[in-house]
């Protein structure tokens, strides 16, 4: 067995969901999910089929996302991987519950934004993710007035009261 890792390509503030799932309707139940999760949402997504024609699966409502997904896809090549690329001004808080309960969803490993590398093993059958370095380590512990800057900004964009 071989690991390696494969480093997400994309801009900097897009947010994507990489998860794992097990049937080739995938593709079409994730597009509807996040799609009656947030009407109107940009998005593109790819998944790995691991059996049949083992193709990358494609959907989505936003070209460039649906390009990005399936480039990321190629890289990754791990059997039943999926990845969503979110459009601006969506994230996956947003979507990922509707993403979760979705049949075919087996696990998430990551939602972010964050800078990410995928940690893959490759033995002689394949490729799949053992799990995800998501952004950087932690610089040290919040104080007093980190805990009311994080507290103020949640409720700046609206996600407390």
């Amino acid at each position: 067995m071989q690991l390696s890792t494969v480093e997400i390509v994309k801009p900097e503030a897009t947010n994507f969901i990489l998860g794992q799932s097990h049937f080739i309707k995938t593709v079409e139940d994730l597009h509807e999910a996040l799609y009656g999760a947030a009407p109107g949402i940009a998005f593109g997504l790819a998944f790995c089929e691991a059996s049949g024609k083992r193709l990358v699966r494609r959907s989505g409502t936003h070209e460039a996302l649906v390009d990005m997904a399936t480039d990321n896809a190629l890289r990754i090549a791990a059997g039943h991987s999926f990845i969503v690329f979110l459009g601006d001004g969506f994230f996956p808080v947003n979507v990922l519950n509707a993403v979760k309960a979705v049949p075919e969803v087996c696990r998430i490993f990551c939602a972010t934004a964050n800078p990410t590398d995928v940690l893959i093993a490759e033995t002689d059958r394949g490729r799949g993710i053992v799990g995800v370095v998501d952004g950087a380590p932690p610089l040290g512990v919040e104080t007093d007035d980190d805990v009311r800057w994080r507290k103020d900004l949640l409720r700046a964009i609206g996600y407390k009261s």
